[in-house]
């Protein structure tokens, strides 16, 4: 999902550089929106890992 964020991001940068400012301005906020769904699901994934702790042996 991160790899998606960044080619947002890039597609943004790219259409802001040749002038399309609304394809820019959408493609940067799909960008953002998929960044914090990542940053949420990894904070979820690391409390997850943590609360689980190690099997008993």
């Amino acid at each position: 999902m991160l790899s998606w964020a960044i080619a947002f991001f890039v597609l943004a940068l790219l259409a802001a550089l040749f002038g399309f400012t609304g394809i820019a301005g959408a493609a940067a906020g799909i960008a953002k929106i998929l960044f914090f769904v990542f940053l949420v699901l990894l904070v979820i994934s690391a409390l997850a890992h943590a609360l689980r702790g190690r099997p008993p042996v």
